[in-house]
């Protein structure tokens, strides 16, 4: 047994580190140690940039969790790390190289939850509030979704347009969450990418806010990563 169990947790867009507190309260209840990112936002690279300070604080095995968005920048940040024993997915993008959420984008028909999305000015990219619940958690208690809504974080274009280097699910043991009720990525993508990277696959009947209406399944597949890849 490790001396430290980490884990570490990558949100993804429209979100931040606090949409995975009901998964913490559940990993730090079997003794393990969770930091959570809080990413920019701003650039891949400055949010790989977080994330791999985050991993070097780390003392031992770490298994590193991306969410949506945060798949691609866990997809990068663990090449620099080698303390990183394994990758978690959940519903999230698993990008390969060269590929971007926005070339990802234009291999199907958008997702439902895709209409929802608004452009800003700044080079910024929101989801209407008043679609956000449908959209991104439509699971989710309405309440919690309203304030999930207005207290979004855009996703910058150049994020989104960013392509990816070398994927470290190439070298790394990984496992993927598919959300079967998905509106922000289609199902069907998240089973394709998880079974490209060559994935332990577990599904659960949840929006893309997995994390946050089905919290026990999403802290279930990180725990098997944890003892499955000796990080616990």
């Amino acid at each position: 047994m490790a001396s430290q169990k980490n884990i570490v947790l990558v949100h993804g867009a429209w979100a931040d580190g606090s949409s995975w507190s009901k998964v913490i309260a559940l990993l730090q209840k079997q003794e393990f140690n969770v930091a959570a990112a809080q990413l920019p936002l701003t650039s891949l690279d400055d949010d790989m940039t977080v994330t791999r300070n985050l991993l070097a604080a780390q003392k031992g095995p770490t298994v590193l969790v991306g969410h949506s968005y945060g798949g691609v920048v866990i997809t990068g940040a663990a090449n620099d790390a080698p303390n990183v024993t394994a990758l978690v997915f959940i519903a999230a993008f698993g990008v390969d190289e060269g590929e971007s959420i926005e070339s990802l984008s234009k291999q199907g028909p958008p997702p439902a939850g895709a209409a929802q999305i608004r452009p800003d000015e700044h080079g910024f990219l929101w989801i209407d509030p008043a679609g956000f619940p449908g959209a991104f958690a439509a699971d989710v208690d309405p309440k919690e979704a309203r304030v999930m809504a207005v207290s979004q974080r855009p996703l910058s274009v150049r994020s989104f347009a960013a392509k990816s280097g070398p994927p470290a699910w190439k070298h790394i043991p990984s496992w993927y969450l598919v959300s079967k009720n998905d509106q922000m990525i289609p199902p069907q993508a998240e089973e394709f990418m998880a079974k490209r990277m060559g994935a332990t696959v577990r599904s659960v009947a949840a929006s893309h806010a997995s994390m946050v209406s089905h919290p026990k399944e999403v802290a279930d597949i990180i725990i098997l990563a944890a003892e499955s890849s000796g990080t616990k």
